[in-house]
């Protein structure tokens, strides 16, 4: 049986669930149970703190897990990213006090607070710049009004946080993380985990894509199909009406209304778009 280990709580739980859902697994009904068991499709779901799911895979205690890419790399563990899931997308930043930091350069020799040493050090290390890092467990904005440093480095999205504490960012990104399926680094996973990772993959394909349908006629077939390919090529279809044929296509989700319009300036009519639940590629 599969052993899975999936997010608990924080930010990257819900969506593990649902995706999962949507794969066609069982999911835990209620919040408090730790392992959920699904025979049908031969796998077991063990929910972790998401810190310590790198840590079971990579010993092999678990096959495989759903975890963020800040959290593997940050753990050290021997697990390996497999795949980017699409969701839970984050940014690391150094920030400052407002005016006090523009280069990377300038954190020679200071105090960066960081709850993500793993990823800190490393990245220090590899630009040759020699500081303290000092971790902390949670919120790190009131580490420098609080004297225990000079800078921190930390998620940021709308860096609304970061500007009620009056720092700002500077310097390059240290990392773009998002939700990552890890295994065990260095070891083939067992065959079972190639349909738990098919699923996964028609999940992601399913969420970026629309299916679209339109009639058109056929003098215009060939400049409509340059506009919607598919993946590997339209279903062209006769209709009743003379001159006239269906075509159904796979369109990127972010460009279909503009596909859609470009189609009716071609003359297609009827052009409908509809969701993928889910899909075999």
């Amino acid at each position: 049986m599969l052993k899975i280990a999936v997010p608990n709580k924080g930010a990257l739980a819900e969506a593990a669930t649902q995706m999962l859902t949507e794969a066609g697994y069982r999911q835990r009904r209620n919040p408090k149970d730790l392992v959920t068991l699904d025979p049908e499709n031969d796998v077991e779901f063990f929910y972790l703190r998401p810190r310590d799911i790198a840590i079971y895979v990579g010993e092999g205690t678990l096959d495989a897990g759903i975890t963020g890419r800040d959290l593997l790399l940050d753990s050290g563990a021997p697990a390996a990213e497999n795949t980017a899931l699409g969701f839970g997308s984050s940014t690391f930043r150094f920030a400052a006090p407002t005016g006090t930091m523009s280069d990377l350069a300038q954190l020679g020799g200071k105090r960066i607070a960081t709850s993500y040493p793993g990823i800190v050090q490393p990245f220090l290390a590899d630009r040759g710049i020699a500081a303290e890092v000092v971790r902390l467990d949670g919120a790190v904005e009131s580490s420098i009004r609080l004297g225990v440093a000079d800078a921190i480095a930390d998620v940021v999205e709308t860096g609304s946080t970061l500007r009620q504490a009056d720092l700002e960012v500077f310097g390059e990104p240290l990392l773009s993380s998002e939700a990552v399926l890890i295994t065990r680094g260095g070891a083939e996973p067992p065959s079972a985990f190639e349909v738990f990772k098919r699923r996964l993959d028609s999940v992601i394909v399913a969420r970026t894509y629309v299916m679209m349908d339109y009639d058109i006629r056929v003098e215009n077939v060939e400049r409509a199909v340059q506009l919607t390919p598919g993946i590997e090529s339209p279903t062209v279809s006769p209709l009743h009406r003379e001159g006239w044929v269906a075509v159904r296509s796979m369109v990127p989700r972010d460009t279909a209304q503009k596909v859609m319009d470009e189609l009716f300036g071609l003359g297609a009519r009827g052009i409908l778009v509809t969701d993928i639940l889910s899909c075999r590629i």
